[in-house]
């Protein structure tokens, strides 16, 4: 099944709670309680997403971290990226291929075609699209309650 990891979709959740506010500093305590993930969980992903210069750490007593840039430039393509590396669905769509099939393999092109799709897709939805989606909601359960009706 193709799936990221949870700390990618934890990592994307603290962002989207941090452009909520994107002036404010957010402490990991606060964080925390704010999308119900374990503090020590959160205090790990702000410290990754620092790493990658998506936010930016404010020392002292009312210290914690910031976002690096506003919500509308910073994409869901970038948190996945500081979270869990680059995007690669198979072996060979990376740029560091070590694939022991490489020379003779007759799907790459087509792993990597599909890898790029993915890519610009993540890359066209940005932080502040996260907070004010513009996608709706499915509702899974209609829609599976349409199929069963449709099969009798």
């Amino acid at each position: 099944m193709l799936r990221m990891s949870k700390m990618a979709d934890y990592g994307t959740v603290v962002m989207t709670a941090m452009a909520r506010s994107p002036d404010r500093v957010h402490s990991a305590g606060d964080l925390a309680a704010q999308v119900h993930l374990p503090a020590p969980t959160v205090s790990k992903i702000l410290k990754m997403l620092a790493r990658h210069e998506l936010l930016e750490s404010v020392r002292g007593a009312k210290g914690g971290y910031t976002l690096a840039r506003p919500p509308a430039a910073i994409t869901v393509a970038e948190i996945i990226d500081a979270m869990e590396g680059p995007i690669a669905i198979t072996e060979c769509s990376s740029a560091a291929s070590a694939c022991e099939q490489e020379g003779s393999c007759s799907v790459r092109a087509n792993w990597r075609t599909i890898n790029r799709a993915i890519r610009s897709a993540l890359n066209d939805v940005s932080l502040a699209e996260m907070v004010h989606p513009r996608l709706h909601a499915v509702d899974f359960g209609a829609l599976r309650a349409r199929r069963m009706e449709a099969k009798c």
